[in-house]
């Protein structure tokens, strides 16, 4: 009111000025402009304005109170402060050597396999660079460059481009031979069908997680399962799409196992509240956690899901990555299916990526979701949001066709890209093996098993001294003792804090992923440190 009154008091001050400067007197009509604008302006208690008044700044578009308040909830830790300060050191470390104690960054924070020295894997690499310029398949001088096979599957792909251009949009949904070679991976991993037109290709599988909030939330009343811990995309997402997170916990004390039990207790709670329950959440394996759900334990959450009348989103990025021998993956799709329940039975999202597993193309932005059990119309709703984006990239389409169809027996690719893969898998879990020996000899701290996917998730029992010392800085404690961590050594890792945890407890996840070379500055750097902050802040 104060901004309305002020602006109609400028206005007054200018009309009138225009007019004192006038030569001749004020015609009738200016004159009645000017009574009828002094009659409308109420200039009780606003102050005379003065002519410096014409330099007022104006009105600030935009503030913190008048964006969307939906986006100020919205918090992602994996790129959060943390972060932030880790970027700042290094850009002074790259300025002025020597400026820290330490000589180098080591990100810890995020799944970001080939921005720590992974290699890609030469047969997609070859397929994209084919695809992306046609014209070395009809070179002579250039075919010892390429293996036969990712040549002909070039060819392959080639002809189901229409104008055979990577550059080009392609059907919204994806293009169809690449679904139907998807859908023919589905099918030899599970064993069951899988219908290409279930089948929607997108940037990574952040974009379908995205998409099913918007199908599924429809105000603050409509709550979302999700696991705490858990992977802050679906935080966020809800957020953004004004849902309400409904916290499952996982069990820490039995490998962060799912309870059945407190699926039940959270979703009674969120409908005494009011709230309409409409998802479930389940990341396998887990992340940040690393576990792998035992196929019982899969089939119980359908059970659930199919009695309270949930729709099952499975996030299963990293499918391909288990590194112990008792415990192996199975997709929901697999485990729906082998329960003798169809389409009519459950709906199900089935999230893949081409980020994780061993082929860790995150940039590349590539994945898909299989939704099954959705009616026609809904799927038609499905559709239409993803022709808003007009489609997903290209290049990404094309790697998750090939990461669900990579070189088999016989394919003269099959020998190194086995060796390629293997190697990538092997290593991660002598990696993962080695930082979890590291932090459960550490005092005070305690790490589950890395059964899979790419993170560690210790619990730390900071001294009281600590807590306090982080509620003076006025941060959580989990993230004092992290950005302690990230000032003393240059070892980036994530307060649990931005994941969720049970009150009172405090993690941070740490990936696995620093080449195998630099585990050992790793554990070295956080062992010197944890010893000294534990001595200093010893109750």
């Amino acid at each position: 009111m104060r901004r309305f009154v002020a602006d109609k008091a400028k206005s007054l001050f200018h009309l009138s000025r225009s007019f004192q400067r006038r030569p001749e007197p004020l015609n009738p009509l200016q004159s009645l402009l000017l009574t009828r604008f002094l009659s409308s302006t109420s200039i009780v208690d606003c102050p005379s304005p003065s002519p410096s008044s014409s330099t007022m700044d104006p009105p600030t578009p935009l503030t913190l109170h008048t964006i969307n308040p939906k986006v100020l909830k919205c918090e992602y830790a994996v790129r959060g402060e943390v972060v932030t300060i880790a970027q700042r050191l290094q850009q002074e470390l790259k300025d002025n050597p020597g400026s820290h104690p330490f000589d180098e960054i080591l990100y810890c924070n995020i799944g970001n396999p080939q921005s720590l020295g992974q290699q890609p894997i030469t047969f997609f690499r070859e397929v994209l660079a084919l695809c992306d310029h046609p014209s070395l398949l009809d070179k002579s001088e250039t075919s010892g460059l390429f293996s036969a096979d990712s040549i002909d599957r070039a060819w392959t792909i080639l002809d189901q481009i229409p104008g055979r251009a990577t550059g080009a949009y392609s059907h919204s949904q994806g293009i169809k031979g690449l679904r139907d070679a998807i859908a023919a991976g589905i099918e030899a991993r599970d064993g069951f069908p899988s219908d290409p037109n279930d089948i929607f290709l997108t940037d990574g599988a952040s974009p379908g997680v995205h998409m099913m909030m918007q199908l599924l939330i429809r105000s603050e009343s409509d709550g979302i399962l999700c696991p705490i811990p858990q992977y802050p995309l679906y935080s966020a997402s809800i957020a953004l799409h004004g849902g309400t997170l409904v916290p499952y916990y996982l069990d820490e004390a039995t490998g962060w196992g799912l309870e059945i039990s407190d699926l039940k207790k959270q979703l009674a709670a969120a409908k005494s509240k009011g709230l309409s329950v409409r998802a479930l959440v389940v990341i396998n394996p887990g992340n940040p956690t690393g576990q792998v759900l035992s196929e019982e334990n899969q089939r119980q959450i359908v059970e659930f899901c199919k009695k309270e009348g949930l729709v099952l989103l499975a996030d299963e990025v990293y499918q391909e990555n288990v590194y112990v021998p008792d415990k192996q993956f199975h997709s929901f799709k697999k485990v729906v299916r082998s329960m003798g329940y169809g389409d009519e039975d459950i709906a199900l999202v089935s999230f893949q990526s081409v980020s994780k597993g061993y082929y860790g193309e995150c940039g590349k932005r590539g994945g898909y979701m299989e939704v099954t059990g959705f009616s026609a119309d809904i799927k038609e709703q499905i559709y239409k949001v993803a022709s808003v984006n007009l489609c997903s990239n290209i290049s990404g389409q094309i790697l998750a066709s090939l990461v669900m169809n990579p070189p088999k027996v016989g394919d003269e690719s099959y020998e190194s890209y086995r060796g390629e893969r293997d190697g990538i898998l092997s290593s991660l879990a002598r990696r993962a093996k080695t930082l979890e020996d590291a932090l459960n000899s550490l005092e005070g701290v305690t790490c589950n098993k890395a059964e899979g996917a790419m993170y560690l998730f210790p619990r730390i029992r900071l001294p009281e001294k600590a807590i306090k010392a982080a509620e003076a800085a006025n941060t959580a404690p989990d993230a004092f003792y992290c950005k302690r961590l990230l000032n003393a050594t240059g070892v980036v890792v994530v307060p649990g804090s931005g994941f969720g945890q049970v009150p009172g407890t405090w993690h941070f996840r740490c990936t696995i992923l620093p080449q195998e070379d630099k585990i050992p500055a790793v554990v070295s750097r956080l062992t010197e440190f944890h010893r000294g902050f534990m001595d200093e802040f010893r109750d």
